[in-house]
């Protein structure tokens, strides 16, 4: 039981980390700063890969028959798993922030994008009319 424990607290220290790094990239994209996007998905990658092998070795151990478990054991994964909820909870609720944060800036660019054809329309229209007003004069 000291074995699922420790991988328990391994867990919760990748999702930790896992919402540190989300809380810091909101704080980019709370300013506009979506250039280290491309980082920040690896990141999040690297750290669920850990969180399945974990899960993995997790899923060894239960399958194994254990030996009688103490109250005090019990009771830490009951808090451990506990904490694990709270902070998966917290993610939740920062991807749900990142979606909202990146699906506003690519309105922003479709709209930017909209803007430049419009703009492009325009030019090429006005170039057009002086080429026929400068053929016209010939």
């Amino acid at each position: 039981m000291e074995r699922v424990i420790a991988l328990l607290r391994e867990k919760n220290h990748c999702l930790e980390k896992f919402y540190w790094l989300n809380e810091q990239e909101l704080i980019n994209f709370g300013t506009g700063n979506f250039d280290s996007v491309d980082e920040f998905y690896q990141a999040r990658e690297q750290i669920l890969t850990q969180i399945q092998c974990v899960e993995g070795m997790l899923a060894e151990i239960s399958a194994r028959p254990t030996a009688q478990v103490t109250v005090v054991l019990r009771e830490e994964a009951a808090a451990l798993l506990k904490s694990k909820d709270e902070v998966v909870k917290s993610i939740l609720a920062q991807d749900l922030q990142i979606l909202a944060y990146i699906e506003k800036e690519k309105s922003n660019i479709i709209r930017e994008l909209r803007a430049n054809k419009q703009a492009k329309r325009a030019v090429g229209a006005y170039a057009n009319t002086e080429r026929m007003r400068a053929l016209e004069g010939d």
